[in-house]
């Protein structure tokens, strides 16, 4: 059998290296534009801000040793410039001499990976404007700031790449500033926990331009919609990829929904024989079942495995993804899995959410505050999604998070995950269970939560609405929620009688826990309508508090 695979990143690698783990005797031929495969595309802004060291670092494979260790035949420099189902042929052209040539195959793998997405704008193919894909990039990138010494950087978009590289340029002393033409850095973050990362960031010294878009780039500096001129002797074009699909698309193979390749659970495409892995293909969300397009390394790894264990005969399938992802800016960690509550309202869910502060160890041993924002559905109280910021034991959380929402864990199943626990790990109750807790109260016990934008709407609407401080007087008078009135949780008790029972109560304290004993006091007196805010005055001044 002969399989032919485009493409030597981190799919087609993974699936040439599968099928000769199933199959010997297979001729595999892999064909690559570039002269770089098996690389690490996510450890690039670390080679640029110098934790990386040798650019060998994260090209550690070349096709000498997929040759002498798998027996497959890596060509690099090849151009495929189309695919012929009808008769299984390749038209193929090496790049350096020009000649064309036709390949045969019994099984075609197509991981084509996708490009950086270069906006339109005047200036952006100027010497100091650069994206960051491939391994050639980020040479050309580093080599630029070697020789130029630039003190100043406008990063367009504020993606996971768009931040490791503001924070690693910092190291190498230039100045950045981020763009975003949303109204909140990272995108896939709903905007209450957003605004977690971009007070870190403005506190590490980067300039946020959110709600703006660039119309000119130049050696010196970038152009915004509203005038403003940022400077910026290096910009970076950090504005997303699209999944490379123009051979698929041209010999029939079907696209999705989300424009990139359509395969099924064995990564086979619309044409019998043709698979499809990577960053090129969209998948089926574990969640809503509905088909998404998230490009991640680790996807790409495992769908290739797949690809090349089916087209020799293997039985893996894929079964879903959650999106789970995770990236480190100036020492601050930041996760998510699964849904933001943003999409799970568009998917048609009723979520509950909640912000659970608590930290990550023991506080005694130097635990430090986690931000967990879970998301559940009303209905069957199952976990849709969390998003997670903090500086340490942000992994170990979104990762239990993500595995009990892989197996249809309801919030309240949280609470019974039996987690390792000594102090300099933990806390007796993890914020993992902690976070099903708080779920669980809100969807079964009768402890409803509120959000800042909730109470905000609630406040505006006219209806009767008591808002209760549960602090103590200092704490009330350093800040608090407009409106308020301080009744500290040991002196509760005594106040009821002059608290009005009709209408909405609103109860909170620093972070959600006295808030909560205040709320439950409440309910316990006869109070119809009682709710917690949500991570407490903390969260809400995060939201409302344009800088701290």
């Amino acid at each position: 059998m002969r399989i032919l695979i485009i493409g030597a990143v981190a799919a087609g690698t993974s699936a040439a290296a599968k099928a000769r783990r199933n199959d010997d005797a297979a001729e595999i031929v892999v064909y690559e534009r570039d002269r770089f495969i098996s690389y690490s595309a996510c450890g690039m802004p670390y080679f640029l801000g110098g934790e990386v060291k040798r650019i060998e670092d994260l090209t550690p494979r070349d096709a000498a040793f997929f040759k002498s260790k798998y027996r497959v035949d890596m060509r690099l420099g090849h151009e495929v410039l189309s695919i012929h189902p009808e008769r299984k042929t390749l038209a193929v052209k090496k790049i350096e001499t020009g000649e064309s040539f036709e390949d045969r195959w019994d099984r075609l793998i197509i991981a084509s990976g996708a490009t950086a997405v270069k906006p339109p704008i005047p200036g952006a193919d100027g010497e100091s404007a650069f994206t960051l894909r491939t391994i050639n990039d980020v040479i050309r990138v580093n080599d630029w700031i070697t020789e130029k010494k630039p003190k100043t950087a406008a990063i367009v978009g504020t993606g996971f790449i768009g931040l490791e590289v503001a924070e690693n340029l910092a190291k190498r002393g230039v100045s950045c500033a981020l763009i975003e033409k949303l109204d909140q850095v990272t995108p896939g973050l709903d905007p209450d926990m957003a605004i977690h990362v971009r007070r870190h960031l403005e506190k590490s010294g980067v300039a946020v331009h959110t709600g703006a878009t660039v119309t000119a780039i130049s050696g010196e500096s970038v152009t915004l919609a509203d005038g403003t001129s940022v400077p910026a002797e290096l910009t970076l074009l950090a504005t997303g990829v699209r999944p490379n699909v123009s051979l698929a698309k041209a010999c029939g193979v079907k696209l999705g929904a989300t424009g990139a390749i359509a395969v099924n659970e064995r990564m086979e495409t619309s044409i019998p024989d043709v698979y499809a892995c990577g960053d090129c293909v969209e998948h089926t969300h574990l969640v809503t079942k509905k088909p998404v397009w998230r490009p991640l390394g680790s996807t790409a790894n495992k769908t290739g495995r797949i690809a090349g264990d089916q087209a020799t005969g293997g039985p893996l399938e894929y079964r879903g993804t959650l999106g789970t992802g995770i990236f480190s800016v100036f020492g601050l960690a930041v996760a998510q899995t699964g849904l933001s509550e943003r999409d799970a309202r568009n998917a048609g869910f009723d979520p509950v959410v909640c912000h659970n502060i608590k930290p990550d160890r023991s506080e005694y041993l130097g635990g430090k505050e986690l931000i967990i924002k879970g998301i559940a559905d009303r209905a069957t109280g199952k976990m849709l999604g969390a998003q997670i910021v903090g500086e340490q034991g942000v992994d170990k959380r979104v990762d239990v998070i993500a595995t009990a929402i892989t197996f249809g864990a309801k919030a309240e199943d949280l609470f019974h995950l039996d987690l390792a626990y000594a102090p300099p790990f933990s806390t007796t109750k993890d914020p993992v269970m902690y976070t099903g807790m708080i779920l669980d109260n809100a969807i079964n016990r009768g402890r409803p939560l509120i959000t800042a934008s909730a109470l905000d709407d609630l406040a505006a609407s006219g209806e009767s609405l008591t808002v209760i401080d549960a602090r103590d007087p200092k704490q009330f008078d350093a800040g608090h929620v407009p409106g308020a009135q301080n009744l500290p949780h040991e002196t509760l008790r005594d106040a009821i009688a002059r608290l009005p029972r009709g209408g909405a109560v609103v109860t909170y304290c620093n972070k959600g826990t006295t808030g909560n004993a205040a709320q439950n006091i409440l309910l316990n007196a006869g109070f119809a309508r009682v709710y917690n805010l949500s991570g407490g005055f903390t969260q809400y001044k995060k939201e409302r508090v344009p800088k701290e």
